[in-house]
């Protein structure tokens, strides 16, 4: 596929570790089946999930798979986002990410794309242990991300 992407619109995948993780190679094949221009993120711990494979996703998605943020004066290894998916995105990413701590590049990346108005989109994938957590669905109602140019302030 080398090339055939130049004028495709750019995702940036975004993956915390969770079991649907596992399957993120498919998610990508997919993506680019459908023209976008894929650009892989995961969480630290979904990186050490998947660290056998971040050699093969990078092949797949003709970019680096990144997981920490980049060092001062470094050029960006990835295009523009025309779009963010977080999926999933585990109760820590969530939470970190409703609260502004964005010590995780991919939270702090997926925070900063709203504050751009780039449609952003997460896929919770949460526990049962932490959904019966007092004030989970509240906080989620509260503190609702809101995505892309459309959302309401």
């Amino acid at each position: 596929m080398s090339g055939m992407l130049s004028s495709a619109r750019t995702l940036y995948l975004f993956a915390s570790a969770a079991p649907p993780v596992l399957d993120v190679a498919g998610v990508v094949e997919n993506a680019r089946r459908d023209g976008w221009d894929v650009c892989l993120g995961l969480t630290p711990t979904a990186a050490r999930w998947l660290e056998t494979e971040l050699e093969h996703l990078e092949t797949l998605t003709e970019h680096p798979v990144r997981s920490e943020y980049k060092l001062p004066g470094e050029p960006d290894a990835w295009p523009p986002a025309d779009a963010v998916l977080f999926a999933p995105a585990t109760f820590n990413s969530l939470t970190s990410w409703a609260l502004g701590i964005t010590s995780s590049f991919v939270v702090g990346v997926a925070a900063e794309a709203i504050g751009k108005n780039i449609p952003t989109v997460a896929v919770p994938c949460v526990n049962a242990a932490y959904a019966r957590r007092v004030g989970w669905s509240a906080d989620l109602r509260q503190r609702a991300l809101p995505v892309g140019p459309h959302s309401e302030s």
